[in-house]
């Protein structure tokens, strides 16, 4: 019997395929062009703000006030959201499956902003099959922040005994540090063998 009472999915990057190469690429004429307004005019910390609960439209004010010769491509992060993201995961929505016939208490902790989280709503039907989600732009507070992880635990998870499976190692090293098992996501079937290890599926 495994130790491991609760399944707590990322979506971005886990269950969906979110990327914003996918918009920039067309913007940009280069893959040095995109790379350089990914790194050096959006940044990590940036979409975290959004994420956090902050409104889509005053963070993109912000930075084309800072930044506007680029006005066009930051305001495409809102106005063309939709061609960042191409879909479920198949392969980990079919795991997400067998975890739910199975009968394995499920969770989204996810960092997405409350402004765009109305569309993945409508998009995703899986999200239906969840038992509590924790969406950043919701709660006010993102991941890596050890605060959002604790807000799973008024959904009634156990955080030593939930598992958290995400594509970012900085977000796996926070919920160990709260006590969680992690697993870094890299595709479909090296997680479906790391769950069979743990003998969850």
């Amino acid at each position: 019997m495994s130790s491991i009472d609760y399944v707590v999915f990322d979506l971005g990057g886990v269950l969906v395929d979110w990327d914003p190469r996918y918009l920039y690429r067309k913007i940009f004429d280069t893959e040095a062009e995109v790379e350089f307004f990914l790194r050096d005019i959006f940044s990590h910390d940036w979409i975290l703000a959004s994420d956090a609960g902050r409104p889509l439209d005053d963070c993109i004010a912000e930075l084309v006030a800072r930044h506007p010769d680029y006005a066009g491509p930051i305001r495409a992060y809102r106005d063309r959201w939709h061609e960042m993201v191409t879909g479920p995961i198949e392969g980990t929505v079919d795991i997400l499956r067998k975890l739910k016939s199975d009968g394995v208490a499920l969770f989204v902790l996810s960092n997405w902003s409350r402004d765009t989280w109305p569309h993945a709503l409508e998009a995703f039907e899986f999200l239906d099959w969840f038992d509590g989600l924790v969406v950043s732009g919701l709660e006010g507070v993102a991941k890596p922040d050890a605060e959002i992880f604790r807000r799973l635990e008024g959904h009634g998870v156990d955080l030593s005994r939930a598992l958290f499976i995400d594509d970012r190692a900085d977000n796996i090293a926070a919920a160990e540090a709260l006590g969680m098992t992690g697993i870094v996501f890299s595709d479909a079937p090296d997680l479906h063998q790391r769950l069979s290890a743990l003998k969850l599926i």
